[in-house]
């Protein structure tokens, strides 16, 4: 496709950027959907396969290194093959990888479980660097952040409904610590089916083509200078940023449903405290919107959220007592984690259009950069879950303390760096 016959942004009628931002949000809702569906993956293999923490958080690993592998080769994918073709690739991928659930239930392989969540990841990673940078360039850079944030809600929400539909689909009240691995096959035939049409709805929609290599005058010449992305500071440092985000965000969202059997809640009880963690976040996306940028800039807001972040964290270690909170009895701490969603929801908001801010010609290989960075996803859980079995599940929350420092400089200095200093 020649770049003559692309759209870019600002060539965007009011009808064709409202149908790209409804495209766009239906695909943030599918990420939501089979990622967050991980919080309950997670106890789930754990009972069926006798893992221990470690073992049951490579399902994360799995389902994020993906990322890392993909994330590059996804930019000159996208490249070649045009934005919605490339998107129908991405859901053949993720058709793939959820059709991959029903040999491994079938022949109870923790392994190919492990394979099936790898290319989901692979196809997500592709889905990802497409629609990050459409819904950072529909519109006024200074309302990105509320743009992203309308989309982080579509995402949380499809978060929240995940884990209930999963129990209700393979999940019977009597089955205490014993799961059925058959049960699992129907809903991701399902699931399957469902990719691979909407992929091909994609690729025939009016969703426009997108030429992101495109910058004007000034952007071209004050990046003339340079050849490659790792020359800019602040997407360096901003990649860093997201990966240490999104590893603490999976942290509190996937091992909740753990620390909350150890308090001596069922899986049947316990399997709602992610989406208590998702509905925090929703509400701090609909703050989000509410008040910037007219009250708070997205870059205040990101500090902001990152302080409440590490607050959050020391209370989580350091605060003890029993409650019982909407019909649950539990330790006190296992709130402040839901409350993390609130912290959590804004910080990619913020994040995403600093790192990306001036890249002009690099924005699409930037932005895979920063979709390099959800690999976060696929080690912290590790790391998280080594200092579980080595210490216990309360102590190896202090791993987020080091995460929400990180984030603190970013939001404060380290998205203003624009030249590596000597």
């Amino acid at each position: 496709m020649s770049i003559s016959n692309l759209k870019t942004a600002a060539s965007l009628t009011k009808r064709e950027t409202t149908i790209s931002i409804g495209i766009i949000a239906l695909l943030f809702f599918i990420f939501g959907f089979l990622s967050w569906i991980n919080a309950i993956l997670i106890p789930y293999f754990k009972m069926a396969f006798s893992l221990t923490h470690f073992q049951s958080y490579l399902v994360a690993f799995a389902f994020y290194i993906a990322y890392f592998v993909m994330s590059v080769p996804s930019s000159y994918l996208l490249k070649s093959q045009g934005f919605k073709k490339g998107m129908m690739i991405g859901f053949i991928a993720l058709a793939l990888g959820t059709f991959i659930f029903i040999p491994a239930a079938i022949t109870r392989t923790y392994e190919f479980f492990l394979i099936g969540l790898f290319t989901i990841g692979i196809g997500l990673a592709i889905l990802q660097t497409a629609a990050n940078p459409y819904i950072t360039i529909l519109g006024p850079k200074e309302r990105a952040a509320q743009r992203i944030s309308i989309m982080g809600i579509c995402n949380k929400f499809a978060g929240i409904i995940a884990p209930i539909l999963f129990a209700a689909a393979v999940l019977r009240p009597g089955d205490g610590d014993v799961v059925d691995l058959d049960r699992v096959v129907i809903p991701y035939a399902v699931v399957s089916i469902a990719m691979l049409l909407i992929g091909i709805g994609v690729r025939y929609s009016p969703l426009p083509e997108l030429n992101t290599d495109e910058e004007s005058e000034e952007m071209a010449a004050s990046n003339s200078t340079k050849t490659s992305v790792l020359q800019f500071p602040h997407l360096v440092l901003g990649a860093i940023a997201i990966f240490i985000h999104v590893g603490a965000q999976v942290i509190s969202i996937d091992t909740i449903i753990p620390y909350a059997q150890s308090m001596g809640l069922s899986l049947n009880e316990a399997k709602v405290f992610p989406s208590y963690t998702l509905a925090m976040a929703i509400i701090g996306y609909c703050f989000g919107i509410s008040v910037i940028p007219r009250f708070i800039s997205q870059t205040n807001m990101l500090r902001a959220v990152t302080i409440l972040g590490i607050v959050l964290s020391l209370l989580i270690v350091f605060v003890k007592g029993e409650v019982t909170i909407l019909g649950h009895t539990t330790d006190i701490s296992i709130w402040f984690i839901v409350l993390l969603g609130i912290s959590n929801s804004l910080t990619w908001a913020g994040i995403w259009p600093l790192a990306l801010d001036g890249l002009g010609r690099f924005t699409k290989v930037g932005a895979s950069l920063l979709i390099m960075g959800l690999c976060g996803n696929a080690l912290l859980p590790l790391v998280y879950g080594h200092f579980a079995d080595t210490h216990s599940l309360r102590e190896a929350y202090w791993v987020l303390v080091p995460c929400y420092l990180y984030l603190i400089y970013y939001a404060v200095y380290g998205h203003k760096i624009r030249k590596w200093s000597l």
